[in-house]
């Protein structure tokens, strides 16, 4: 990303850009982050159908929840769709803080360690327990519906996921519960935290009244430094309040419905 590739309409907001930085981030998207005199934002940019229809859902999202909850998300300052490009640019907010991955890496004290996780497990009940916008309701099956998203992606782009996995997928499908609002990605790198408490939580893409052991299952996924044992499971448990998932369940959405998006 460099600073003559970016739009007019946000380079007319931002005004003078001081400094462009990219962190750790944005696996489906470039991050920047971008300074000007008297301001910090975050801006993303997709180049791919697919992810720029991700960060356009991102937007709407991040807009509903920044005016009808206080959870903590950034505010979106400029959207751009780059016609005939499939780019799509979008200029949010700056939040203090690192990501939880980076956070849990940097973090030597056990204590201080496990209060971060115990926050991760919090932070995740709060969202569940948001009443969800009325603008994401919808009478759907959430597992339904990313089935058939997913069998879309399957056949239309790159994709982890196999037609042996998606098969078995439909065969067995967990029981149904009741859906809360949920996020949609909640992992480590989607979490911010600063002096061991969370200031944000970011890629609102999946946001949507769904099932919420997905976003557990997605939470407690091992990674370096991070729930390979399980005293930390049981600290986000402690955290979230109680444990929704069994290791089925786990495999049905970790091993299975994840690797289509």
């Amino acid at each position: 990303m460099y600073i003559n590739e970016i739009p007019n309409e946000i380079k007319q907001y931002v005004t003078e850009v001081l400094s462009i930085r990219f962190p750790r981030q944005g696996y489906t998207s470039d991050v920047g982050i971008i300074e000007n005199a008297g301001n910090v934002f975050v801006l993303k940019r997709t180049k791919e159908p697919l992810y720029s229809s991700w960060l356009s859902q991102e937007v709407s999202v991040s807009n509903c929840l920044s005016e009808k909850t206080n959870l903590p998300v950034p505010k979106v300052k400029k959207f751009v769709a780059e016609r005939g490009k499939d780019h799509a640019w979008a200029l949010f907010e700056f939040l203090e803080g690192d990501t939880l991955r980076t956070a849990l890496n940097k973090e030597k004290n056990q204590e201080k360690r496990n209060e971060l996780i115990f926050n991760f497990g919090k932070i995740l009940s709060r969202i569940h327990s948001t009443p969800c916008p009325k603008e994401l309701l919808h009478d759907k099956c959430w597992i339904d519906e990313m089935l058939f998203n997913a069998e879309y992606n399957l056949k239309h782009y790159k994709v982890d996921g196999t037609e042996g996995i998606l098969k078995n997928m439909k065969m067995n499908k967990p029981s149904i519960i009741k859906q809360t609002f949920i996020h949609g990605d909640f992992t480590i790198d989607n979490v911010l935290v600063h002096n061991g408490k969370v200031t944000g939580v970011i890629d609102w893409a999946g946001g949507t009244y769904g099932d919420p052991r997905y976003d557990v299952s997605i939470a407690i996924r091992p990674k370096p430094n991070a729930f390979n044992n399980e005293i930390d499971r049981e600290i986000f448990y402690e955290g979230y309040g109680e444990k929704i998932i069994d290791d089925k369940t786990y495999d049905y959405f970790v091993n299975g419905l994840y690797e289509f998006f």
